[in-house]
């Protein structure tokens, strides 16, 4: 009789080479992560044996993006010879940002997978300075042979669904799309869901271009109730993710604190990216790089926030709008930030993305920022008072559609709409950090796609995954 793993395995096995039984396990580290704004700790959970073998590519095993906010090492013991590496960013890296970190502590769970390795081999995490610069903030050296590690396999999610199979995972970006929130009998509601967005996705360059690059793999466990936590409306589900509305206080971002929930069911679906679907329809999303982004399916503004979301998953992107409320308290020194897409142009001889500016193109680059202040300052009162009124959602979406229009027709004026060149206000912030072009999916709502910046970033990050 065939499990549902050995089913999922034969799924698999057209996209695997004949190597397959030289292929590792995947292993990943389990740990806590503690702290408050000044100081932090790190302690282990758990070592793992994922179900799945490791779909990562032999050939592009050290990560040279510089992206994240933390980055970690995998060296072998015996000859100091770095295995793996990638950078990631986390929800404590935001946690820590926030106004609550300077009043109590709190833990996170985290995790780092790699190729389980044959000999015992150190794992470095290490987190960038006040100026940027990885060092080293905690280090645990990993026996393979360890009796304790964990061989065992979680509670099955379901099936594993194929949306998309291109070949070897080896060679391949392998992104997986889990639904949070939909009960057994809205299964086949997840897969219309998810393909719909997948199309989305793949409409979008670069992906449109690269989808040949991707593989895309679903799974959806079943939930007790229809939908997700929202606590500022009084709603609590215990929900097979976690996915909660409210994260840190702000009421559209939705995010997962049950690491070791998502990283169990992830484990039964090779993956390097994860898109999670909400069940719902109140606009909402999250994404953080290297972990997973979010988005409430149902919404209006659905399309729009998966692209925007998975560009700060996939790629680190991040936001370039500052208009908005945001958890994060403002930077109090400016310093180059690693994010691809935004910078505090300390040096503009050595803006990150010159080569993509033309000569006449002056830095910085004007535009229409105090009529896009002003209209943004009113729209932003109009929304505090539907919220305060807990306005039907339908309101919401008429005054995100007037905005988008007006946002449009601002940001498509003046001298240089089209141009790659440095426009202030970005990173939460009016002044100080700027932009690569006057509009881009990470700035506003309208129907634009991402900026040449953006695209380039994303590029790189597809060819870390996909090339030999």
């Amino acid at each position: 009789m065939i499990t549902k793993f050995l089913l999922a395995l034969l799924i698999l096995m057209p996209v695997m080479t004949l190597n397959t039984l030289a292929v590792p396990r995947t292993m990943r580290i389990d740990y806590y992560h503690t702290g408050n704004a000044a100081h932090e700790v790190f302690s282990l959970d758990r070592i793992v044996i994922e179900p799945l073998p490791w779909p990562g590519n032999p050939a592009r095993v050290i990560d040279r993006t510089n992206l994240g906010k933390y980055c970690f090492e995998v060296i072998d013991q015996a000859t100091s010879q770095v295995l793996y590496s990638r950078g990631f960013s986390s929800i404590y890296g935001e946690w820590e940002t926030t106004e609550e970190a300077k009043t109590i502590h709190r833990t996170f769970s985290e995790s780092l997978r790699f190729a389980a390795p044959q000999n015992p081999v150190r794992v470095v995490l290490k987190k960038r300075d006040p100026h940027n610069a990885f060092q080293e903030v905690w280090s645990l050296v990993v026996n393979p042979k360890d009796r304790f590690i964990d061989t065992s396999a979680p509670a099955q999610p379901g099936p594993l669904r194929t949306f998309q199979n291109n070949g070897d995972s080896a060679s391949k970006v392998d992104l997986l799309i889990v639904g949070d929130g939909y009960t057994a009998e809205e299964a086949e509601k997840f897969n219309k869901d998810a393909l719909r967005l997948i199309e989305i996705l793949f409409a979008t360059s670069p992906f449109k271009e690269r989808r040949s690059d991707f593989n895309v793999w679903g799974l959806c466990p079943p939930a007790a109730e229809s939908g997700i936590s929202r606590p500022s409306t009084g709603i609590h589900r215990r929900s097979p993710l976690g996915v909660t509305y409210d994260a840190f206080g702000s009421e559209r971002y939705a995010l997962t604190f049950d690491n070791r929930a998502f990283r169990d069911i992830a484990s039964f679906a090779p993956y390097e990216f994860v898109e999670i679907l909400v069940n719902g329809q109140t606009y909402g999303g999250g994404g953080i790089f290297g972990l997973y982004s979010t988005v409430a399916a149902d919404s209006l503004w659905a399309p729009y926030i998966f692209v925007h979301e998975f560009g700060h998953h996939f790629a680190g992107l991040a936001d370039e709008y500052y208009t908005s409320p945001v958890a994060y308290a403002p930077a109090t020194e400016r310093i180059e930030p690693w994010e691809p897409n935004v910078t505090a142009l300390l040096d503009a001889a050595s803006l990150k993305w010159k080569d993509l500016i033309s000569a006449d193109t002056p830095l910085p680059t004007p535009w229409e920022k105090e009529a896009f202040e002003k209209y943004s300052r009113e729209i932003q009162q109009k929304r505090s008072q539907l919220r305060a009124e807990r306005r039907p959602e339908k309101e919401m979406d008429a005054l995100f559609r007037e905005e988008k229009e007006h946002d449009s027709h601002v940001l498509s004026s003046g001298k240089y709409p089209a141009k790659v060149g440095a426009f202030e206000g970005a990173m939460y912030e009016a002044k100080g950090y700027y932009r690569p072009q006057a509009d881009c999916i990470m700035f506003t709502r309208d129907d634009v796609p991402f900026c040449a910046v953006c695209r380039r970033a994303l590029e790189g990050v597809i060819d870390l995954y996909s090339r030999k």
